[in-house]
C-alpha cells in the first residue's frame, strides 16, 4: 500500500488540494485554499517525476508563496465593501425570516432563514407565516420581533 502511494504520489497531492479546498468552503477567509494551491502545484511536481522531498518542498514553498501573495489580493477583492464581514451566527442580525413554529411571549419558537431552522425568543406572541426581523442572539438562540 506505502509502495503504491509513493509511486502514485500525484493521487495523494490531488486529495489534499480537494479536501483543503472544501475546507476552505466553511471558513471563507481564504487562508486553507493557499494550501490547495500548494497541493496542485505539488501534483505537477509528481507527475513530472520529482522526488517526494521535492514534492514536499513545492508544496511548501507555494502554499507560502499563496499566503503571502494570493491571500491579500483576495481579501482586498473579494471583501473589499465589508471592513468588518460579520460571520456565523453574526451574520443574523438584521436579517428577515418566517415563523415556523409559533414563538409565545418570554418563551420560544423556530423560525426559519434562507432554510435554516434558528430557536427564537419575543417579547409577544408571534403567529405562524409571519414575517419578522432578528434583532439579537444568546448563543444560538435568536430574538425577533415582527415586521
Amino acid at each position: 500500500m506505502i509502495d503504491y502511494l509513493i509511486h502514485n504520489m500525484w493521487q495523494v497531492w490531488a486529495t489534499v488540494a480537494v479536501l483543503c479546498l472544501i475546507l476552505e468552503l466553511s471558513s471563507g477567509d481564504f487562508f486553507i485554499i493557499c494550501f490547495s494551491i500548494g497541493a496542485v502545484f505539488a501534483v505537477v511536481s509528481a507527475a513530472i517525476g520529482l522526488s517526494v522531498y521535492w514534492q514536499l518542498a513545492v508544496f511548501a514553498l507555494f502554499s507560502l508563496l499563496s499566503i503571502f501573495f494570493v491571500r491579500p489580493v483576495a481579501l482586498r477583492y473579494l471583501h473589499k465593501n465589508e471592513p468588518n464581514r460579520a460571520s456565523n451566527a453574526d451574520a443574523l442580525l438584521g436579517r428577515t425570516g418566517r415563523v415556523k413554529e409559533e414563538i409565545k411571549a418570554d418563551g420560544t419558537g423556530y423560525v426559519q432563514i434562507d432554510g435554516d431552522l434558528w430557536k427564537a425568543v419575543a417579547t409577544t406572541d408571534i403567529p405562524v407565516d409571519t414575517t419578522v426581523r432578528v434583532t439579537g442572539r444568546e448563543s444560538t438562540i435568536i430574538t425577533v420581533e415582527r415586521m
